[in-house]
């Protein structure tokens, strides 16, 4: 079988590790090259023992990697660094051909006036902003078949869209409030006091409050669906756990909707997809039950308040969240079985 040639940029962070992981177990992809450059020379056992004795490559400089030849890139870089390194591939060193997923937030938010108040930097690379197409993959299908640059959402994002997409119809979208918690992976892998064990065990926190960089993410993908602005109140949490997120989504139900109608318009919307699944009445989602999966459970139960209900969405923040969407995405962009390289059981405990 035909395998084609993938690079991984930041190859040394957490969603570059799951990403390695993730295509090792792909039949139609080989990693040929795995990028950091704070470690290039090192084996890649070096920076991950657990990778050791799986004959991966040394870790390089993203400029060293041999780019002749190249069909696939996953782009696991912090924001900033992602769209240069993105526009100096594509566009100065004019590589042909290539597929690029990119996993930081430069090419999310298709508003550049917006991308520079979230993240206080210009986006310099309009006409790649403009040709990105955004992966939240049950909802893009048809705008990722052939792309060339995709966009990978935000793990907040998707847990959250996912549990609110079906529902537009249903629920006062003025009044929407999320109430999300990630684990410590999502913080990325760096060194930082507020990120060391002692900070982070035995308690949790909210951060971000009002502020976070996924809310206008947020906001944007649904009043796209609305055909119209809207703001949602959200705030997200830090918990005491390596890798996981749980969005705890409170709404208003419109005139007439019963939490019946919502329950039944999630599972006519998610009858048919692999990844995302509603479940039976009752159950209520635990991120521990999709751990190191590809899959977002979602809960639907009514509030006290007989005008509201709750939506409950979990998924794994890195794989879900991050590279096994990513990895998702690709396989519709290049017409595969979506599920390729994706069917892992979680692993429980």
């Amino acid at each position: 079988m035909t395998q084609l040639s993938t690079v991984i940029l930041g190859a040394s962070g957490y969603t570059g590790a799951e990403a390695v992981r993730l295509i090792m177990a792909h039949p139609k992809l080989k990693l040929t090259a795995l990028t950091a450059n704070r470690h290039a020379g090192k084996s890649y056992a070096q920076v991950y023992p657990h990778m050791a004795h799986q004959g991966l490559p040394d870790l390089v400089k993203w400029q060293d990697v041999k780019w002749d030849g190249v069909d696939v890139v996953f782009a696991c870089l912090p924001h900033g660094a992602s769209e240069d390194v993105i526009a100096d591939i594509t566009c100065t060193r004019l590589v042909k051909g290539l597929t690029v997923i990119d996993l930081s937030a430069d090419f999310r938010l298709k508003d550049a006036d917006v991308y520079a108040q979230t993240y206080g930097r210009a986006h310099t690379s309009p006409k790649l902003l403009a040709g990105a197409v955004y992966g939240l993959t049950e909802y893009a299908r048809t705008d990722l078949k052939g792309a060339s640059l995709v966009a990978c959402p935000g793990c907040y994002p998707t847990a959250s869209l996912l549990a609110l997409l079906p529902a537009l119809d249903l629920i006062d979208v003025d009044n929407i409030v999320i109430d999300a918690k990630s684990g410590v992976s999502g913080a990325g892998r760096k060194e930082s006091t507020a990120f060391m064990y002692p900070e982070t065990a035995e308690g949790a926190h909210a951060y971000g409050v009002g502020t976070h960089r996924h809310a206008p993410e947020i906001d944007e993908k649904l009043g796209a669906a609305l055909g119209r602005d809207i703001t949602v109140s959200f705030t997200p949490h830090l918990l005491p756990m390596n890798r996981g997120m749980i969005a705890t989504i409170n709404v208003g139900l419109n005139q007439g909707v019963s939490v019946a109608d919502l329950r039944a318009a999630f599972e006519a919307r998610y009858k048919n997809e692999a990844f995302v699944h509603v479940e039976v009445q009752g159950v209520v989602p635990h991120t521990r039950h999709v751990r190191a999966s590809n899959q977002c459970r979602i809960g639907i139960f009514p509030d006290r308040n007989p005008r509201r209900a709750v939506i409950i969405s979990v998924i794994d923040n890195l794989t879900k969240g991050s590279s096994g969407q990513a990895v998702q995405n690709l396989n519709v962009v290049k017409g595969w079985d979506e599920t390729l390289g994706l069917n892992m059981v979680p692993v429980f405990p």
